[in-house]
């Protein structure tokens, strides 16, 4: 069962502090609670990683500490919102996996204090946008979230069906737009000269996934009738198409796999090249868990 929490990794690096600024936001717009959760690993001697209380004091304070100041700070940005915090011993990723199979929204900064500084997406980060059980919101691009669209992209799969609803969602929260990107593939021109001519019009291919996009839309445009709505329909990658998008939005929401992706595939080729590349917050929206 779901509960209404957001929920934030920190680990005191600034990727993470702006995480947890970026979730204080969105609990306030959302009116529900945010929990803090620091997680950490400790290489001393094997009879102390019993638990917490095992440790050294020093090095248990540290991380409470660190947890109660991002607390603090996220109370000192949006006051009134409820906020909890807890250090937690044991390996980061599996902490916020498991604190995703409840959460109504797992949010992290895209680099932590383990990655090296010309890395562009953090080990844990990864970890938990491929495995987690619902929405993930990796914090990266512009520091400052500008007052753009939300972008979502749809490819008629179910997940971008997921992803359209919370796009719509969160562009009525804000009061702001919503742009929905379709993108539609150019075939690849005959190789070799007893090839013959490859017979394609892309202004027809183009007109039918136009065609197609305005079908999908078309309840969310009932439902959610105060949103504006634009489309962006474009040849060639998503991934290219959205990282292009994502420079001037508040936040690209696409589907954990969409019709490109691999069977059995966690995250799809659109999904990880947006979290190493995009301009603004990613949104990674899982399938619904049983």
């Amino acid at each position: 069962m779901r509960h209404p929490d957001i929920v934030v990794g920190t680990d005191g690096s600034d990727p993470s502090r702006t995480a947890v600024r970026w979730a204080a936001a969105e609990a306030r717009r959302h009116d529900t609670p945010l929990k803090i959760v620091t997680a950490y690993t400790w290489n001393g001697p094997a009879e102390a990683l019993g638990g917490v209380a095992d440790l050294p004091d020093v090095v248990a304070q540290q991380f409470d500490r660190m947890a109660t100041a991002a607390a603090d700070e996220a109370r000192a940005l949006e006051p009134g919102i409820e906020v909890s915090s807890t250090a937690v011993i044991g390996d980061p990723a599996s902490a916020l996996l498991r604190a995703s199979r409840t959460a109504a929204m797992l949010v992290v900064g895209n680099r932590g204090r383990g990655g090296f500084a010309s890395l562009l997406l953090g080990s844990v980060s990864q970890q938990v946008a491929t495995h987690a059980s619902g929405p993930v919101v990796v914090v990266r691009g512009r520091r400052e979230t500008p007052s753009g669209p939300i972008v979502v992209g749809v490819d008629g799969s179910a997940s971008a069906q997921r992803a359209l609803a919370l796009g719509f969602d969160q562009a009525q929260r804000r009061g702001c737009g919503l742009l929905a990107v379709r993108s539609y593939p150019v075939p690849m021109p005959p190789y070799g000269p007893d090839m013959p001519l490859l017979l394609y019009d892309q202004d027809a291919a183009a007109r039918d996934t136009a065609r197609d996009l305005d079908t999908i839309l078309t309840p969310w445009h009932d439902k959610y009738p105060a949103v504006r709505v634009k489309t962006l329909i474009e040849p060639g990658s998503p991934a290219k198409n959205l990282i292009d998008a994502s420079r001037d939005a508040a936040m690209v929401i696409v589907g954990s796999r969409g019709h490109g992706a691999l069977i059995g595939g966690l995250l799809g080729s659109a999904g990880q090249q947006l979290l190493h590349h995009a301009d603004c917050p990613v949104m990674i929206v899982h399938p619904e868990q049983p």
